[in-house]
């Protein structure tokens, strides 16, 4: 293979994604042949030259693997914690290497996919490719019609305009309602705080599709590989 972009190669080893492999060279964490490289864009041969992350040795990974899980509360989205909680890798049995695409808080439950394919992950998570993520909420007090209109439209919050929304009441009892949310942005605890900002507190969140993928059958804590029609199915 001739010249690869120091990025793209990292992401192709299943360490990360693109977007976080930029993080590492620039916060000088990569090596190339034992010299610290910074700067991006750099590329190297990628059956020639020795890379190292943290100075471990990566290699390129053509065994790519896809998973969606349904992340139960009182889990962190990522691959370690340095608390000593418990993360969603814990709840996964494979050997081989990998991360989530995104997160979901560690009060929120539903649906994560989770990949060592680093332009995949890439794609899912980049701003541009609008993919929709379908969550339900429960939130206090029974929330009405004007309230769905300034969700749809967008609300400020940290200081931005979100955009656009789908939103749906799909149930409401005892001062509480079931809402439907899709948005394809992912700012940081976005839905919660959409919902605080119309002055409905959430009580539960569950993310229940993420594009066309959905939880179909699975349990809590449980985890499947995904098929081809739903890899290819982010075009």
């Amino acid at each position: 293979m001739g010249k690869i972009r120091l990025q793209k190669f990292i992401a192709n080893c299943g360490v990360t994604s693109r977007r976080k492999a930029e993080d590492l060279i620039v916060n000088g964490k990569v090596k190339v042949n034992g010299v610290i490289i910074t700067e991006l864009g750099t590329k190297i041969n990628s059956t020639k030259d020795i890379v190292t992350v943290n100075n471990d040795i990566i290699m390129e990974n053509n065994n790519f693997i896809y998973i969606k899980l349904y992340k139960p509360e009182g889990y962190i989205t990522t691959v370690k914690d340095q608390f000593a909680r418990k993360t969603v890798i814990d709840l996964i049995s494979i050997n081989e290497r990998i991360y989530p695409i995104g997160r979901l808080d560690y009060n929120t439950s539903g649906l994560l996919l989770l990949t060592n394919d680093g332009d995949f992950a890439n794609k899912l998570m980049h701003p541009k490719f609008h993919i929709n993520k379908t969550y339900e909420a429960e939130v206090k007090g029974l929330i009405k019609k004007e309230t769905i209109e300034k969700l749809k439209t967008g609300v400020t919050i940290d200081g931005y305009k979100t955009a656009p929304a789908m939103v749906k009441v799909i149930g409401n009892s005892h001062n509480k309602s079931n809402v439907q949310i899709i948005i394809h942005e992912g700012k940081n605890r976005q839905v919660r705080k959409m919902f605080n900002a119309v002055g409905h507190n959430v009580i539960s969140l569950k993310r229940t599709a993420f594009g066309k993928i959905n939880l179909d059958n699975l349990l809590p804590g449980k985890w499947e590989y995904l098929s081809n029609d739903e890899i290819n199915s982010f075009g």
